[in-house]
């Protein structure tokens, strides 16, 4: 009997097959390292369209473009989707059960897999981040180190950068000379996080003037750099979503819903998908909302700010950056799906 669907539990070095044929008969209980997974898939007794599920997890988009090569339909799950089909307790052979039932469900949602470029795009993003986290660190460090030496810094890191080599002068003579060598070497490290930062910022920038879908994006307030090649890096051409709504929710920008019957109860923001794009997005719609006060005395009104403006006095200020937030992410999707160019909708003002 020829394998239909397979379910893969993906792991470092251990892994574990769970297929079935067409009338859902188990074909396969395997388990295979990783120097024979592909030798296994390549050599596989198949049907035409065969499936292959697999949880999100790292490595899976590798191993999704690997099988694919072989002439498999992957599909990648979010492991919360899968979760509810393991029987009993949990090991690697019920994992790759529940894999290979979840991933034939007619409603289940799939995670797109991403391509190389796709994946050098977010290597660029997750380092810089990860760069501003340790210099934040640092700073804080630096900030905390010297209280105990009766040296007081503002929180913001400029400060830090303009008063630290007057500091380490040691004029009021505050400092012993092991500190003044400890925090030379710290404030040595905060110049060159700086200037690493300042590097990747040039790669990004480089790589959206070499993009169309980067630019038309750019032409949408609050979206810049960042968050151009953040969604192409994440949501590539945006085929994965129906309609731009979806394409909200799956960045968690959408209500929590916890509805019954005729009662509708709706929460804030959900908060699921990906952390990063969302404070992009956020981020950057309020500092559109904050211009928007800006341009109002200027002779050409937007409508958007109109509508911006009106709900910050409604409601509140970071209400109304998230819900410009989710319109910039539907106005991006529209842009990346159809190859279309911003429009902004303006009027005279009276």
């Amino acid at each position: 009997m020829k394998v239909a669907q397979i379910g893969l539990d993906l792991a470092k070095d251990v892994f574990q097959v769970h297929g079935i044929s067409t009338d859902e008969a188990v074909v396969v209980r395997k388990r295979l390292t990783r120097a024979n997974l592909l030798k296994y898939f390549a050599t596989l007794d198949r049907t035409e369209h065969c499936i292959i599920g697999m949880e999100s997890c790292c490595g899976s988009d590798h191993w999704a473009r690997e099988l694919i090569k072989l002439g498999y339909d992957v599909k990648i799950m979010n492991p919360i989707f899968v979760k509810p089909y393991v029987k009993s307790n949990k090991n690697d052979m019920r994992d790759a059960e529940a894999i290979c039932e979840a991933v034939g469900r007619p409603t289940m949602r799939f995670i797109p897999i991403k391509t190389l470029e796709q994946q050098d795009l977010i290597l660029l993003h997750k380092q810089r981040y990860q760069m501003i986290r340790r210099r934040t660190a640092q700073a804080n460090q630096m900030r905390g180190l010297l209280m105990n030496y009766g040296i007081v810094i503002a929180k913001r890191i400029s400060c830090l950068r303009q008063k630290m080599p007057l500091i380490l002068d040691n004029e009021q003579g505050l400092l012993t000379t092991a500190a003044i060598a400890a925090f030379q070497e710290m404030y040595t490290e905060l110049i060159a996080l700086d200037a690493k930062i300042a590097q990747m910022d040039k790669r990004l920038e480089s790589y959206a003037k070499s993009r169309t879908d980067c630019q038309r994006l750019m032409t949408i307030p609050g979206i810049g750099v960042l968050t151009a090649t953040g969604l192409v890096a994440w949501l590539g051409n945006g085929s994965q979503f129906k309609r731009a709504r979806e394409c909200s929710a799956y960045l968690g920008l959408i209500p929590k819903q916890y509805s019954s019957g005729n009662s509708e109860r709706l929460g804030g923001i959900s908060k699921r998908g990906n952390r990063y794009l969302r404070m992009l997005l956020i981020h950057g719609a309020r500092s559109d909302l904050l211009f928007a006060h800006v341009r109002q005395n200027k002779e050409i009104i937007r409508v958007r700010d109109e509508w911006s403006i009106a709900i910050e006095k409604r409601r509140h200020a970071n209400i109304a950056a998230v819900a410009l937030a989710n319109k910039n992410l539907r106005v991006a999707f529209a842009l990346l799906r159809d190859g279309t160019e911003y429009q902004a909708e303006a009027r005279i003002a009276a």
